[in-house]
């Protein structure tokens, strides 16, 4: 992958050195989107050793994902206000320390608070990480490039998450899963402050913290009542009220907003079709892959009887073509423009989904391998574009923000597929037929986000006029 040189005094080659900033902040965010899913296979093992209720076992999993996901947009607003480059790396820190602590827990409510600020390191890392791509290659075709493979280490990480899970589970024992990350944090720690440029600090900006808390409780409370669903089914009271709450929260942010001087995402960028749009065709096929992997996982696990270490192998063909497409869509982007790579790859993925739906309801294996590539490669291929889209549509202020809002759609996309996922496995007459119909709502998913981004992705010369925006 060639990006252009940098400019630069001595050192090393700028076409080596420009790759640094790709590697650092790319490391950092394969840390965090790792820790979502490799704790699935360590976590019988972990309650078994620290003696942890069912309850305990769930707040390991679900404490994690529900700070994360909470406070992304408080993340993206300190890193517009402090330098995202500041925030990145204070975020690396914070998520290298708490996985330490997490290692080397001794009791269940250790590493329940442990994984809850490990969450926290992760919502300041992932904001800043494409603010600081933006920064880092202002060449249209680099950045592009760049973002391509910025979202496929997230597929790469959460799809390799159980198999390496269940390798280290099973050689070198649970504490490993979190020990990874100490290597990855500080090397990551040690190349961006050499390798990546200071960004600057608005610090004149005010951090609205009545609407920063209003949208963690939304989020976070969503978040909660959809991973509960899983278990407990919609109609559940803990569910619902998690879903009333997440409402009521949602509409104090937006009367805070309108009264603000200053507010958190003001309502000129949200009604950007490329901003709004984007973000909505973010969470759509996070919905349809995170579905797929979810129940694909249960499918070969609880159905035909693979081990961990063989449905990680399984999933294999989705997670090797990420990163084929991303690099492939990174390269097309400039002669084509992001509406028909985004457009192209959720066809693609839908047509992959709607293909295991009419595969039968127990298809063998290798008829399944064509329609998980088919999901890997239209995902990956669709998020170079939509990811340019989002970033292209607000100012350089806003950065860290609008990367903030496209992860939290994205987030809350993966939660909700999840649980509707296991609630239509649970309700569903058959296993088989159950299977299918959430594969269906996932090809539903990837075609309504083709048409969206028809509408809101713009074209090439729409493209070239947002990034002089």
């Amino acid at each position: 992958m060639a990006f252009a040189e940098s400019s630069g005094g001595d050192g090393p080659p700028a076409s080596r050195r420009s790759l640094v900033p790709l590697l650092a902040v790319c490391a950092g965010y394969f840390m965090v989107i790792l820790d979502v899913t490799v704790i699935n296979v360590a976590v019988p093992v972990i309650g078994r050793e620290l003696s942890a209720s069912l309850t305990g076992i769930q707040w390991i999993t679900d404490g994690y994902t529900l700070v994360f996901a909470g406070f992304l947009l408080t993340g993206g607003a300190l890193g517009d206000r402090l330098g995202n480059r500041r925030v990145f790396c204070a975020g690396v820190a914070v998520f290298t320390v708490s996985s330490a602590a997490c290692a080397f827990a001794p009791t269940t409510p250790f590493l329940v608070a442990a994984r809850l600020v490990e969450g926290l390191g992760a919502a300041l890392i992932v904001p800043g990480s494409l603010a600081l791509l933006q920064q880092a290659y202002p060449d249209p075709a680099d950045r592009s490039r760049a973002f391509g493979l910025w979202g496929s280490v997230a597929g790469i990480a959460a799809s390799a998450g159980p198999l390496l899970g269940g390798l280290l589970v099973s050689t070198v024992g649970w504490r490993w899963v979190f020990l990874i990350n100490l290597p990855v944090g500080v090397a990551c720690l040690v190349l961006t402050p050499r390798h990546v440029a200071r960004s600057p600090r608005l610090a004149g900006r005010a951090l609205d913290w009545p609407a920063q808390c209003a949208v963690v409780a939304a989020v976070a409370s969503l978040t909660a009542a959809l991973n509960e669903a899983g278990r407990r089914g919609w109609s559940d009271p803990a569910v619902l009220a998690g879903v009333g709450l997440s409402v009521v929260a949602a509409v104090a942010f937006v009367v805070r907003e309108r009264l603000a001087r200053a507010p958190a995402l003001p309502p000129g960028l949200l009604r950007s079709p490329a901003l709004g749009g984007g973000a909505v065709i973010g969470l759509l096929f996070n919905f349809g892959f995170y579905g797929m992997v979810f129940t694909a996982s249960l499918d070969f696990q609880h159905q035909r009887g693979f081990s961990a270490l063989v449905t990680g192998a399984a999933l294999f063909p989705a997670v090797a073509m990420t990163m084929f497409a991303s690099v492939l869509s990174g390269r097309l982007t400039r002669r084509t423009g992001d509406r028909p790579l985004v457009v192209s790859g959720m066809l693609l993925a839908a047509l992959g989904l709607g293909g295991w739906a009419a595969a039968g309801d127990d298809p063998g294996y290798a008829l399944l391998v064509v329609p998980m590539m088919a999901a890997g490669f239209g995902t990956s291929f669709a998020l170079t574009g939509s990811t340019s889209t989002i970033m292209g549509a607000v100012p350089p202020a806003y950065s860290g923000t609008a990367s903030a809002l496209f992860n939290t759609t994205r987030q809350l996309g993966s939660a909700t597929g999840v649980a509707l996922g296991g609630t239509l496995l649970a309700t569903a007459a058959t296993y088989g037929s159950g299977l299918r119909l959430s594969m269906a709502v996932g090809a539903l998913a990837y075609l309504t986000a083709a048409t969206l981004a028809w509408w809101c992705v713009p074209s090439r010369t729409g493209r070239e006029a947002l990034a002089g925006h």
